[in-house]
């Protein structure tokens, strides 16, 4: 999609002064930097986004890798976590939250979500076809007005930094295996940070104006996250990809994962929940948190059609396979040996739905009674006790 020229535009451009090409500036058409976006190096996905002058740290974007589809956008001063998540299908479609407001990136295109209206655009680029390789970038300022935002630069900075991580992700899926093998390599690494550390001093030499390198005061560190907020993080690290799984691990309370399940039985478009152990240490946990769960729902008059919430529980227990011919035991004590062999699951998972899912409900033969047919209504006798031939059954003895 073309670009109007008279609308202001970013271009992203490599940075002259680095030569490990991690650094990116975003700058207008008079040559000025508004953003500066560094990938930093390491196992982990991770870019950081700077102001070019004050060379203050404005978000940070993470994920186990550049082509996970979720992704935690962290602002600073004052701190804020976005979650970016991909949720298309066929087609490119990743989705977070500002405010009281959902977004939307399409391939070029960024929109506000306005159910049951139409969606409103509020960011444009221009991208050649195939892969993505962001040339500019267009914030549509007349159209952010229309609406009630705070704070529309830290929108702003959400949107930028969600777009500098869809062309990391398309680099990373279109390079070749030599060039995954090389960017990974231990000497790359050393050398692209010690690139990297260089472009830092540069920079600090030219703001400070003096011969000595003076590198910024970094901004303090945001406290550990604790709580509902843990548990969030944890689920964005995990990698799923599943928004109403609940991953249950030994690291936070049973309350904390209670109260982040009941937050996301509360989204009217969330109608069910699956609460997963990760281990077979977990499983015990994962009962407490489905009542934990019930109970606040049930303090808090949540209920759908004042009925409890359907639940479904499925396990999987370790089987030992069977050796030599089959022996039936006699003894009297066979009942009390049962329990001796019993093998608790080795993982649990629980659905808790606002509705019915027959699908997930245990299925049973109904048994046929003697003297009834396979619907179960017996037939009609005759005087001698015998069964009394239907119609039909007439005419196939008949023939």
């Amino acid at each position: 999609m073309s670009l109007d020229q008279n609308l202001f535009t970013l271009l992203l451009t490599p940075n002259t002064s680095d030569s490990s090409g991690l650094v990116t500036d975003l700058t207008d058409p008079s040559g000025s930097v508004h953003y500066r976006k560094r990938r930093i190096p390491g196992q982990v996905y991770k870019i950081e986004v700077y102001d070019p002058i004050s060379e203050s740290l404005l978000a940070s974007a993470t994920s186990p890798s550049a082509t996970s589809k979720h992704k935690t956008i962290e602002l600073y001063n004052p701190s804020k976590v976005i979650e970016l998540k991909y949720t298309g299908t066929l087609s490119f479609r990743w989705s977070f939250k500002w405010e009281e407001h959902e977004f939307e990136w399409k391939r070029e295109e960024c929109f506000m979500i306005r159910k049951p209206d139409p969606p409103v655009m509020v960011a444009i680029t221009k991208e050649p076809p195939g892969r993505i390789k962001t040339a500019s970038v267009q914030i549509l300022d007349y159209n952010l007005n229309r609406f009630d935002i705070d704070d529309r630069k830290g929108l702003e900075i959400v949107i930028l930094t969600a777009l500098l991580t869809f062309q990391d992700a398309s680099d990373q899926y279109h390079q070749s295996p030599n060039d995954n093998n090389a960017t990974t390599s231990p000497a790359a690494l050393a050398t692209a940070t010690s690139a990297l550390r260089c472009f830092t001093e540069k920079t600090a030499r030219k703001v400070s104006g003096g011969p000595t390198p003076s590198p910024p005061v970094p901004p303090p560190k945001p406290a550990p996250k604790t709580g509902v907020e843990r548990v969030a993080e944890i689920q964005a690290s995990t990698g799923r990809g599943e928004v109403n799984e609940v991953f249950i691990v030994d690291e936070c309370s049973v309350k904390d994962y209670a109260r982040y399940c009941a937050r996301m039985l509360q989204d009217e478009a969330m109608l069910f929940i699956s609460i997963r152990s990760a281990g077979a240490s977990q499983v015990p946990k994962v009962l407490q948190v489905v009542e934990e769960t019930k109970r606040f729902r049930h303090k808090a008059g949540n209920r759908v059609g004042h009925e409890q919430l359907h639940q479904y529980v499925l396990y999987d227990t370790a089987q030992i396979p069977r050796r030599g011919p089959t022996t039936i035991n006699l003894d009297d004590n066979k009942d009390k040996a049962k329990g001796k062999n019993y093998t608790p699951p080795s993982n649990i998972v629980v659905h808790l739905g606002k509705i019915d899912m027959p699908e997930l409900q245990p299925r049973r033969a109904v048994p046929i009674r003697p003297g009834e047919g396979r619907t179960g209504a017996p037939k009609e006798r005759t005087k001698d006790g015998k069964n009394k031939d239907s119609h039909k059954d007439k005419e196939k003895k008949v023939k």
